[in-house]
Order: C-alpha cells, then structure tokens, then sequence
C-alpha cells in the first residue's frame, strides 16, 4: 500500500459494469424461480432472499395475504416465464451496484415488458430484485451506452435533471399533498389528486391520506441516462389512506387481502398502508418541456389497522 492513498482495494474506487451479462443472466433464472416457488406455494419466505425494496414489501404482502386466504398454495398461479430479455448494465464505482433487465412475459397485455432492478451492497450478498415494473414496449427509452455496450447511471444529486433523482420521492409526496408543476399530468398525477378530492368526504365516511417518500437503503433512487440526455429513475412511496366513520356508519370490509392483513376491529376507522414504485421519464432541465412524465406506477396493500 502506497502512502498516496489511490490504492484500489476490490473495485471500491475503480468503475466497473454492475455484472457480467453471464451473471445477470443467472440472477435472472434465479429470481424467476424462487418467485415462481414463492408466489405458487403463497410462502413469502421462498423468495425472501431474492427480493428487496419496494417489491419485497408489496410481494411480501401480497404472499402472507395469499397464505391466509389459501393456506395449501395457489393452485391457479401460472410460473412466470421472461423471454427476449435485455440487459442494461451501468458502470460505476463503489456499491451497491445494480442493473436493469427489459423482458417479455407470458402474463398481462402482450405488448408489456417487465423491467426488474436487481441490486446487491457487495460482492458477497445475493441480487435482489428491489423495483418491478410493467410497462408498454413504447413507453421505455432508449439508454445512453458507451462503445462497450455499458449503460450510464445518473447521479442522486443529478442537477441537469428537471428533478434530482434522490428528491423525487419527496416531490411526488408533496407533489400529491399540495400539488404543484413537476409532474405532467396524468394517471397518477393530476387524476390520482382529483380522484382523493372526490372520495374524501362521503356520506357519513371521511377519508384522509397520508403520502411519505422512501429514499433509504435498497428504496434509494435509480436511474439511467437515457439517449436523449434525460433518465429513467425508479423511486419508492409510502401510502395511507384512512377512512374514519361517523357515528352508526359500519366500515364494511369485503376484500379478502384486506382481511387478512388487518390488526384490530374497524369499528370507527380503517387504514390502509401501501408501497408504491414508480418508474418515470426525468427530462433535462433544459427540456421544451421539463415535467417529469411517468412511465409506469405500481402500488401493493401492504398493512391495515382497524380501530
């Protein structure tokens, strides 16, 4: 060791791809099948140490749900199988690395692609699987790559962005609380806002919501330079939604998830806890139009509290 201090001790300091295709490609085949395992027998465990983040919470969720209502498994699922996969793999130095995979799967519209984030904090640990998202073939852009094929990731503090990546989870929570002109509008912008207004006070049942960003850990903000200058960032939300009745008003509870994640008796409220991850289009600050667009958003049930 030189007393300079540039020494490079495993690739901490050094910018390297996030994986070799080859171990993309098996992280991949692992992941498939310890969520086909996972998702057939409604046993979160069997996947437990091949998902993280947002989709650990909402696939989690989903699972123990699934395991009360069908203790014995679920006899319908059908394995999910992902074809004519691509990789995007971006150079970086230090951890956690991470990389992108773009496939086609045998369930849902068949002009969809399933984009997974896989992620892992060192060289010894596992690839997880932090975001899935679901979204048309059209929709997904095209990645800035050097001559080597490698994709460029996009700093949190990114201040070309319309948004830094590592504050949109804050902007969108405040975005869905206050409003405001970061995000175009949209099904999960401009829609979702209208939709809260017109629930939130129905007869005899009051709802309030409650939005807080995720930004820690394996919920952290990743993006990738896309060819015209901007990103594609995949960030994490939590959601409650509580629904307080008035007096003599029953909270009537008929969905089966619900129940079975549900702590205490909803005899004058309920709320509802839920992750959601998004994907979205982040354009250049110097972009015609600089609104951030989403390109897919995914949101899980993941507790309710009856009071």
């Amino acid at each position: 060791m030189t007393a300079s201090g540039c020494v490079v001790v495993h690739g901490e300091r050094e910018i390297l791809p996030g994986a070799t295709k080859s171990e993309a490609a098996r992280a991949l085949s692992d992941f498939t099948a310890a969520y086909n395992k996972a998702n057939g027998a409604n046993d979160p465990t069997l996947d437990a140490d091949r998902v993280t983040g947002a989709l650990g919470d909402i696939d989690g969720a989903k699972l123990r749900a699934g395991g009360k209502n069908q203790p014995g498994g679920n006899p319908n699922y059908v394995p999910l199988e992902l074809t004519d996969t691509e990789f995007t793999i971006p150079e970086k130095a230090g951890w956690p690395r991470w990389f992108v995979t773009d496939s086609k799967a045998n369930k849902g519209r068949g002009e969809d692609r399933w984009l997974l984030v896989f992620t892992r904090g060192d060289a010894n640990e596992l690839w997880q699987v932090s975001y899935l998202t679901i979204a048309a073939a059209k929709d997904i852009p095209e990645f800035a790559k050097d001559e080597d094929g490698w994709a460029q990731p996009v700093a949190a503090n990114a201040a070309d962005l319309a948004v830094a990546p590592g504050k949109l989870p804050q902007r969108y929570a405040a975005y869905l609380k206050d409003g405001g002109d970061a995000f175009a509008a949209g099904a999960h912008t401009t829609r979702w806002r209208s939709d809260r207004k017109k629930n939130a006070a129905r007869p005899g049942l009051a709802q309030q919501y409650i939005d807080e960003p995720l930004a820690a850990g394996d919920y952290a903000p990743v993006g990738l330079r896309t060819a015209d200058g901007g990103a594609l960032v995949f960030f994490t939300t939590r959601h409650y939604q509580k629904q307080t009745a008035a007096p003599g008003v029953p909270i009537n509870v008929t969905n089966a998830d619900v129940k079975a994640l549900m702590a205490g008796d909803p005899k004058q409220s309920l709320t509802l806890e839920s992750t959601s991850n998004q994907a979205v289009l982040n354009p250049l600050r110097s972009a015609q139009n600089p609104k951030v667009r989403f390109v897919s958003r995914i949101q899980g049930l993941t507790a309710a509290k009856g009071e």
